[in-house]
């Protein structure tokens, strides 16, 4: 659970860290779709140099980025044995008996696994660059044309930021809670399959009340400050865009065209 790190900022001293928190959500949008353009191995490797550029500018270990791709590995697993079972088209790479391994199944599984990996360093880079003030100024200001059609963009923008505050927080009481239920002999694991399943039921039950106890809390918290659903509200830091946040958000159109035009050669 420790190795979970998307939502949690990282204080640093970079470029990415300055930017303002509008353009770097536009450019995450736009660089999402840019994953999903069929431009081939081309455009997947034109994307991780991008990505991987992020990174080191954004002064970022690439094991921090690792640690959030570890939860990730059953699911790509469980996602591989489905296909090699369920696609049946290509070559056939290996026989054994009636089974057969297609080579789509093993490329399609590939283009999910590079799609989910530039997606998460994608999003991590946003959000460990990003303080969850500032992405809640951030995101208020972009939904802010919907409110002609009654959009609430003040509550979505903090309802987002108070999940993604809350997911590391959720994951530090997951490991208090263990600790403490090792620490009176529960074996979490180790065990047989039905064992393992009331361990992590016994885990569950004590989270969701602290989870709720949480909520409370804040709520009572916002209560207490004045807070009030819907009221006009002030701001004590406004936003304002730099040429830097111009030069990204035309970078990453420019990208978006550069992907388009190799999917349409291709």
């Amino acid at each position: 659970m420790s190795n979970f790190t998307l939502g949690r900022y990282v204080p640093m001293d970079s470029p990415i860290h300055c930017m303002d928190p509008r353009a770097k959500i536009m450019a995450m949008l736009v660089l999402l779709v840019c994953i999903f353009i069929p431009a081939g191995w081309v455009g997947y490797a034109l994307m991780f140099v991008v990505a991987c550029s992020a990174i080191l500018i954004a002064k970022l270990s690439f094991k921090f980025i690792w640690k959030s791709m570890k939860p990730m590995l059953f699911m790509l697993v469980f996602l591989f044995a489905i296909n090699i079972f369920s696609i049946q088209s290509g070559s056939v790479w290996l026989k054994i008996g009636s089974f057969e391994l297609h080579s789509q199944a093993v490329f399609q599984t590939l283009y999910i696994a590079v799609r989910l990996l530039l997606m998460i360093m994608i999003t991590t880079c946003l959000t460990a660059t990003t303080k969850p003030l500032d992405m809640t100024l951030g995101i208020e200001d972009l939904l802010k044309p919907f409110e002609k059609i009654h959009v609430p963009s003040h509550m979505i923008a903090m309802l987002i930021s108070i999940a993604l505050r809350f997911i590391p927080d959720l994951i530090e009481e997951t490991q208090r809670i263990m600790k403490a239920q090792e620490s009176r002999g529960v074996d979490l694991k180790e065990g047989k399959l039905k064992e393992k399943v009331m361990a992590i039921l016994a885990l569950i039950v004590p989270l969701f009340v602290s989870a709720f106890q949480r909520a409370e809390d804040l709520a009572e918290a916002m209560e207490a400050r004045g807070f009030v659903p819907g009221r006009m509200r002030t701001r004590y830091k406004q936003l304002h865009f730099t040429k830097v946040d111009y030069v990204l958000l035309v970078f990453v159109h420019i990208l978006l065209l550069v992907l388009m035009g190799i999917a349409i050669w291709l």
